[in-house]
């Protein structure tokens, strides 16, 4: 068996850092170390810290999160459709918290952004595109325009520590319910009722 690569040992070594200690705990002079090369040589593989980075998150993703979507059951909904991609994308950021972390700020950073972002979405546009060519396109092009502003605003929640990671998927869930099911129930105006005030000890007496 042959020696691993430099450039593979020191991404795995950036790997192990990220999954510790998130995006922070990367320093070139550790990976260095631990990788056992000089920083010349990292330096030389990886102009940049954040192109590294970028580098090590889309090998993590390659294995943890970029398998493509099983086959659709037998009628399956839009509904149940939509959440089965989403589960597909979510659950290994969801058993992985730092690294979806790691994932935002990388995409952020700019180095690889394009890159990363990219795989994200080749990971089911294949597969979403032919589970759903039976709907109208227009409106599926809306659902995808809605449900990629959503995630990235929940993605971005998360990152700021605003929401935890198990709320996600909730969320998104939430936002797939409406946008697939009958919502005339909830959008029609309750009728106004006006309180009629207790009667007054006298009234009660006459």
């Amino acid at each position: 068996m042959s020696e691993p690569q430099p450039a593979d040992v020191i991404v795995r070594t950036v790997i192990g850092l990220l999954e510790e200690g998130g995006y922070d705990a990367v320093h070139l002079r550790e990976v260095a170390r631990q990788a056992q090369v000089s920083l010349t040589t990292v330096y030389k593989l990886f102009p940049t810290r954040d192109e590294l980075i970028a580098t090590a998150v889309e090998q993590w993703m390659a294995v943890n999160g970029c398998a493509q979507p099983g086959p659709p059951p037998p009628g399956e909904s839009l509904y149940g459709c939509l959440m089965r991609l989403l589960r597909h994308v979510f659950e290994p950021w969801e058993r992985n918290p730092r690294m979806l972390e790691v994932y935002y700020r990388a995409a952020q950073a700019g180095a690889g952004a394009e890159r990363l972002i990219k795989q994200a979405y080749q990971v089911i546009e294949p597969t979403a595109w032919a589970m759903l060519d039976d709907y109208e396109p227009a409106y599926v092009a809306d659902l995808a325009l809605i449900l990629t502003h959503i995630a990235h605003g929940v993605v971005a929640r998360f990152a700021a520590g605003e929401i935890p990671i198990t709320e996600i998927l909730p969320l998104l869930e939430r936002t797939v319910y409406r946008l697939t099911a009958d919502n005339r129930p909830g959008t029609t105006r309750r009728p106004h009722v006006i309180p009629v005030p207790d009667q007054t000890a006298s009234d009660r007496d006459d």
